[in-house]
């Protein structure tokens, strides 16, 4: 994607606490076919996000992104394992703990269009998590909604229109500014801009960074594009067939990937130079696609690559490990990858 995006995320020091921790995540959907097969939409994942950081969670469509972001905000139980977010099992909440739980989360999803109620108006779906939550009631309740849509940059007097008479770009904006009413500390944004026009996607980043600095949160970023995760991001997790792969600084990322998958996405991203780009061998994935219903047993990336990451038994090397995941992914500071 070639927009002028602002750089640098908001950093916090590494010794922040992790806000989100996912710990050997699954999620399974019936096939309903002969046998019990299941399709490993999620499959065994295990990612933490620092408080303050933006995570950049990328892969191609169908890998899990999405499905992992409805489990961490809980819209859609977990086969097993435990999303502990500020301390607590998400999975084992329910009731006012749950809802106490859920002001300080909240998602913006992709489809400005599919995400609005058309039957309400802008007030009333901003209104909708502040009455829920009781964030503010009477004369602070409106100035509650007017303030919000001042932040995202829209017209405070928009509160009485219906999304119908927005553009893409601006339900986008009252989508975020939905999200921010209960004062959340971690926002899921789950592709926010890709369902938007290439010269509005940059506007919406730039507000998503400003939105950061100000109110000091935290993002789980998803995005299938490579681009604007780079520009976002502190850290990139790369997720292929239900698994976490490789997980580093976004630096280490995109200048020394480790795993083979993430050598080929990342040699997918177009470069303007054209000088450049005729130079480029580009890393092509051999052998065919695998399923979720019947993955590789040597783990996702294994029966695709060009060849093994660097021609070695698989084995870690100082704080980056490498080669087909395991059934689970692996935690821990610095570059975390399979082993």
């Amino acid at each position: 994607m070639a927009v002028e995006v602002r750089a640098g995320a908001t950093t916090q020091p590494v010794a922040d606490p992790v806000i989100l921790r996912v710990e050997d995540v699954y999620k399974h959907f019936p096939t309903g076919g002969v046998g019990g097969e299941v399709v490993r939409a999620v499959d065994g994942v295990s990612i933490e996000v620092r408080r303050g950081e933006t995570l950049g969670l990328v892969g191609e469509s169908g890998c899990g992104k999405s499905t992992l972001a409805r489990l961490i905000t809980q819209l859609q139980p977990a086969t097993a394992g435990r999303v502990m977010f500020n301390g607590e099992d998400l999975t084992q909440l329910s009731g006012a703990r749950m809802r106490r739980m859920r002001r300080q989360m909240q998602m913006i999803f992709q489809d400005p269009f599919a995400s609005l109620d058309p039957r309400m108006t802008v007030g009333e779906i901003i209104a909708e998590p502040i009455d829920n939550f009781g964030v503010a009631r009477g004369r602070a309740r409106q100035q509650r909604i007017q303030e919000l849509l001042r932040l995202v940059g829209l017209n405070p007097n928009f509160t009485n229109r219906y999304p119908h008479e927005f553009s893409g770009g601006q339900r986008q904006r009252i989508g975020i500014a939905r999200a921010l009413a209960p004062n959340p500390t971690f926002i899921v944004c789950d592709e926010p801009v890709s369902a938007l026009d290439v010269s509005i996607q940059a506007q919406i980043i730039n507000l998503l960074q400003d939105l950061q600095r100000e109110f000091h949160l935290t993002y789980l970023f998803i995005a299938h594009d490579l681009a604007v995760v780079r520009h976002l991001s502190n850290r990139v997790a790369v997720m292929y067939l239900g698994k976490v792969v490789e997980v580093a600084d976004r630096t280490d990322i995109y200048t020394s990937p480790q795993h083979p998958y993430t050598r080929a996405l990342l040699s997918s991203i177009p470069v303007p130079d054209p000088d450049v780009e005729s130079g480029r061998e580009p890393i092509l994935l051999q052998g065919e696609i695998p399923s979720p219903v019947n993955p590789p047993r040597a783990g996702p990336g294994a029966a695709r690559a060009t060849q093994p990451a660097g021609g070695l038994p698989l084995r870690g090397t100082g704080d980056r490990l490498i080669g087909p995941p395991p059934p689970s992914a692996v935690r821990g500071e610095g570059r975390v990858g399979p082993r």
